[in-house]
């Protein structure tokens, strides 16, 4: 069957049915849709009956629905996570007397939900459905029938093709019915009562990596809300304390990613994106608000809004809960639940950035650039790299062997910082606790120092990569501190760096080498912070974990890395 990168998904069974067949039915769309999938809902909708094509119709907020959307995303995560599922909302409104739906469990709100058809962010190229065939013989009818209605709804790509997922689901049916007689089918009839809505909601949260969970919170919350929606994205203050925060998305990533995502499932509603520096913002000042979005976990935080609005005078906002999706793939560091910093864990190791192309390096070795912090683990993981099979290139120690008498750095050093008893040992070596001494503090004659050291330890690092080339050596781990600041980007296929928080650096700091925290801080402050490295990286790695946990996402790293390799080799073939 063929793949196509977008496609919108018409699910036509009764809600109290669907909650069986949501992972079924997402699973055989995932053999079909390789990035997004659009989810829209029309439950009893009739593809295969003759009268007419069918319409698209209002269907009413009821409990079941909101019930659907968590389980649909909960599903999402376990069987095509892979996948961008955005569940669609334009044809949902509250609305009272009007005729009853047995399928919705509500009203049907009369009128066109698509005057005209819906632009979303990514044209769908391929419909599909769960509606169930009577008779084969439909199938044309049927796919005929559901590509009209899918143009009617939503702007499309040309030539969009149709897919029933019917044939692939007949199983399904068999066991929908052997759940409904044993009773282990949940009641969704019980709560198919009208969904309390309100004018404005507000929801507050870090939004990084727009995950199943921030889908849920946000698709209910513009089930709730019939006017305006107020987001507050975490900025500044608040990311400070997060796990992995140098792997957060910025600021403006995340809000452009929530707008294009809600512009997709509701586009008549006022949105309002704004950032918080504190855990509060708008939301204790803003008298419009009558709804706020929490789950279990952040229900506290929903009491102190509450709190902090009855003080300004402001009467308190409903608190609609909802339940945390749990995490079928989490691993022993990560949280039970989805999660953004799971999310994040799961980049170490792997590769954020594609390396940019320097035809002037050789194909091999492939160099390695390692770097980071002080205190950050990086010449641990290189000496874990080193046990897997790379060279590792110790530019600290090489960075010694520049200072010894005879080396042209040697010379340059003594005439540029003077030849007294303070700087030279007994041996004639120069002192480098001496020398750092000048230089501590002193910006321009730290640079006088790094212009004589830099190039000479760069040009026995390239000595050491033409050795491993002319032993056959596959691959070289530069460990350097100094990578980035001194510019040897230019020597290295790929930039890796080592992070620690930075609580956690001075720790260590000052357990290896007995100094003070203030120096400690002081050292870590000299050098460049972990978000100006990671920007660089091609991959990120962290040590703060147990090294079983580092020595996974270093043998991970590794293992990705002889795949990219190996790519690079096949391409640099000649054709046959």
């Amino acid at each position: 069957m063929s793949m196509f990168s977008t496609g919108i998904l018409v699910l036509t069974s009764p809600l109290h049915t669907l909650p069986l067949r949501i992972a079924p039915v997402l699973s055989s769309a995932a053999q079909v849709v390789e990035r997004t999938l659009y989810v829209h809902l029309h439950p009893g909708l009739n593809l295969g009956a003759g009268g007419g094509q069918p319409r698209p119709v209002f269907i009413p907020p009821v409990v079941d629905l909101s019930s659907l959307i968590t389980g649909l995303y909960s599903n999402a995560a376990n069987v095509c996570s892979h996948l961008d599922v955005r569940v669609l909302l334009t044809n949902v409104r509250a609305q009272s007397n009007n005729s009853s739906s047995p399928e919705t469990g509500g009203t049907v709100v009369t009128g066109n939900p698509f005057p005209s058809p819906q632009p979303l962010s990514h044209s769908p190229e391929v419909v599909l459905t769960d509606f169930a065939l009577q008779d084969p013989c439909q199938s044309p009818l049927v796919a005929q029938c559901l590509q009209r209605y899918a143009g009617h709804c939503y702007v499309c790509s040309p030539g969009l093709a149709s897919v029933l997922l019917h044939p692939q689901l007949q199983n399904l049916e068999e066991e929908v019915e052997k759940e409904e007689k044993e009773g282990q089918k949940e009641d969704w009839d019980s709560r198919s009562d009208p969904m309390e809505t309100y004018g404005e909601v507000v929801v507050g949260g870090t939004f990084d990596r727009l995950h199943g969970a921030h889908k849920t919170l946000l698709n209910v919350s513009c089930l709730l809300a019939n006017k305006r929606f107020l987001i507050g994205v975490c900025d500044q203050e608040l990311l400070k304390k997060k796990v992995l925060k140098e792997l957060i998305e910025p600021y403006a990533l995340r809000v452009q990613r929530l707008q294009e995502f809600l512009q997709d499932v509701k586009p008549s509603l006022q949105y309002e994106i704004v950032p918080l520096s504190d855990p509060f913002g708008p939301s204790v000042i803003d008298a419009q608000l009558q709804c706020i979005v929490v789950s279990e976990e952040t229900r506290r935080g929903g009491e102190a809004v509450n709190k902090k609005r009855l003080e300004n005078g402001l009467p308190g906002l409903v608190l609609h809960e909802i339940q945390l999706l749990k995490d079928a793939h989490h691993t022993e560091m990560e949280e039970e639940k989805i999660s953004s910093s799971s999310l994040r864990s799961r980049l170490l190791g792997t590769l954020l950035t594609d390396p940019k192309d320097k035809p002037h390096l050789p194909l091999v070795p492939y160099v390695i650039g390692l770097t980071g912090g002080s205190g950050s683990g990086k010449s641990s993981i290189a000496r874990r790299l080193e046990a897997l099979g790379a060279v590792r290139i110790d530019s600290d120690q090489l960075g010694h062997e520049t200072y010894r008498p005879g080396e042209v750095a040697y010379n340059r050093v003594l005439e540029e910082f003077g030849s007294g008893a303070d700087l030279i040992n007994e041996d004639k070596t120069i002192n480098r606790r001496a020398l750092g001494r000048k230089v501590f503090g002193n910006k321009e004659r730290l640079k006088d120092l790094t212009d004589i050291v830099w190039p000479e330890i760069a040009l026995l690092v390239k000595e050491r990569i033409q050795q491993a080339r002319e032993e056959g050596k596959q691959v070289c781990v530069v460990d350097a501190a100094v990578l980035l600041e001194a510019g040897w980007t230019d020597i290295v296929h790929e930039v890796w760096v080592a992070i620690i928080p930075e609580e956690e650096a001075v720790s260590r700091i000052t357990a290896r080498d007995g100094v003070s925290q203030e120096d400690a801080v002081r050292r870590l402050q000299s050098q460049w912070p972990n978000a100006r490295q990671v920007a660089q990286a091609n991959v990120v790695l962290c040590t703060l974990w147990e090294p079983e946990i580092t020595q996974r996402q270093v043998r991970k790293a590794w293992d990705l890395l002889q795949k990219r390799i190996q790519q690079r080799w096949e391409g640099a073939k000649p054709p046959s």
